[in-house]
């Protein structure tokens, strides 16, 4: 697509092989956006904010994406302060390293490791890896009387328990980075999302989650206004 071609206002959905794109862009437009998918950096770098989803395998996905010459754009979109959303394995891509399969360099846009559920535990014995299904998302640390505790976060507006839709095998590990959520699959408690800066990320699917997840993409919307305001202002 030329620049000629492009909207004036527009979100990039970072199409590198390896995600459920068109759900994706449903949930997108669902919430008042207008979304590309797009594998043209200029594209990428145009856009008032970038979502990176992604299923699959960590070093597939980054060598994909240095193959499409899109690792720069991404960490120059990452330092401009454009909004960048991280979904599944899209949030882990943005972490220093993963141990999936050999040890493998990310994004390195957040401080991190990516590991596997290592026999999870549940209370009739353990549990299978991938995580499959619905799994509830809590504040760390919340307090019960919060009436929001992800107030101006990504999560504004969602209930403390809510059900979100996981597929993973990974999970992140940040290492300054507190999370946003957190979630236990058995006895492991896992980083269920998180945010630094304008880089928000979560590992559930937020286009699989029902009315919950619509909200994260409608805030997500608010956030790419409330940065482009701050911008602009």
């Amino acid at each position: 697509m030329s620049n000629e071609a492009l909207p004036e206002r527009y979100v990039a959905i970072v199409d590198y092989g390896m995600g459920n794109l068109f759900s994706v862009r449903r949930a997108c437009e669902r919430a008042g956006l207008t979304a590309l998918v797009t594998s043209d950096k200029n594209t990428l770098l145009s856009a008032v904010g970038v979502i990176l989803p992604g299923v699959g395998a960590f070093g597939d996905a980054m060598a994909t994406l240095s193959r499409f010459d899109l690792v720069a754009p991404l960490k120059e979109v990452a330092a401009r302060g454009t909004p960048l959303l991280g979904i599944c394995l899209g949030m882990q891509l943005l972490m220093t390293e993963s141990s999936e399969f050999g040890n493998h360099q990310g994004l390195g846009l957040i401080e991190g490791r990516v590991v596997r559920f290592e026999r999870p535990l549940g209370p009739h014995g353990p549990l299978k890896v991938p995580q499959i299904g619905w799994n509830s998302i809590y504040p760390p640390n919340h307090s019960p009387t919060a009436s929001d505790p992800w107030a101006r976060t990504l999560l504004s507006g969602i209930a403390t328990g809510a059900y979100m839709y996981f597929v993973h095998s990974h999970y992140v590990c940040p290492a300054t980075t507190e999370p946003l959520s957190t979630s236990a699959y058995g006895h492991i408690e896992f980083c269920s999302a998180l945010a630094k800066d304008h880089i928000t990320a979560c590992q559930f699917h937020p286009e699989k989650s029902g009315p919950a997840g619509l909200q994260v993409y409608r805030t997500f919307a608010d956030l790419i206004g409330s940065s482009n305001e701050h911008t602009t202002s």
